[in-house]
């Protein structure tokens, strides 16, 4: 093949090449968080089982996570936190929009609400875009069971960038070290209330009792002492407890992508 048959080959690879980059980039994901009226939660997830995934899956909505607190006070009888992705802020709003008009969707809701109103006030929702070093997710079930961690940090203003630094070069590694598995790592989007303050993360263990080892043995690993000091010698990159740092322990449902 020739030079000038190889040119237009090229320049289309990498045309299409920046097309998937930029199509990529403009994805989002959404965390969604859902409080129940007092023993509702089982017709909550009745309905995510029976109809709300599958009706999100038609209208473009991808379904990613969805879990339950375990500790009964971070909403274990009344919270489902689930995420989503989307093409794009806007395409998720003209997806949601259309998912409301859906007949299918507005009968599922008549119904599973004979007996009263299932939510107890409307979903908190914050559109989240994947830091340059979250993992790609993986869907499936695991060959082990295992619970979840959601991680929220909130930095001082102008900390957000060295915080992002420590877990490239430091903490994802640690994590691993001491058996934590990552699921993915965001931020809120642009234009989302703290944007630039806030990381939130998921982890993986093989139990919660498994989870508070290997952060008390990461915590005590003398190359996370010494990068956590030189990271903060200009000030700690998380606001005092309890702002700082808040941890969720969670469990998968069983209708969950990622379990």
């Amino acid at each position: 093949m020739t030079r000038r048959c190889l040119l237009p080959l090229f320049s289309s690879f990498v045309i299409a090449t920046l097309a998937l980059a930029q199509s990529a980039a403009a994805e989002v994901y959404e965390m969604r968080i859902y409080t129940t009226n007092e023993g509702k939660l089982d017709a909550l997830l009745a309905r995510f089982r029976d109809h709300t995934c599958r009706l999100f899956e038609k209208h473009g909505i991808i379904n990613i996570g969805y879990w339950v607190p375990l500790a009964k006070e971070d909403g274990a009888e009344n919270t489902l936190i689930y995420i989503l992705k989307h093409e794009s802020v806007e395409g998720a709003k003209n997806a949601f929009a259309n998912f409301g008009k859906d007949p299918e969707w507005q009968a599922a809701r008549k119904a599973s609400e004979e007996k009263g109103k299932i939510l107890a006030r409307p979903p908190e929702s914050v559109f989240l875009s994947s830091t340059d070093y979250s993992p790609l997710i993986k869907l499936g079930k695991a060959a082990k069971d295992r619970v979840f961690e959601l991680r929220t940090y909130t930095t001082p203003v102008g900390k957000l960038d060295s915080l992002h630094s420590r877990f490239k070069n430091h903490t994802m590694a640690l994590f691993t070290k001491h058996g934590m598995d990552h699921v993915a790592y965001w931020v809120p989007a642009k234009g989302q209330k703290d944007e630039n303050i806030k990381l939130i993360y998921i982890l993986s263990h093989a139990s919660q009792e498994a989870g508070k080892t290997s952060f008390t043995a990461f915590r005590a690993d003398p190359e996370w002492i010494q990068a956590k000091s030189e990271s903060e010698k200009d000030g700690s990159l998380t606001l005092p407890q309890p702002d700082g740092v808040k941890s969720i322990y969670l469990r998968a449902t069983d209708f969950s992508p990622i379990r």
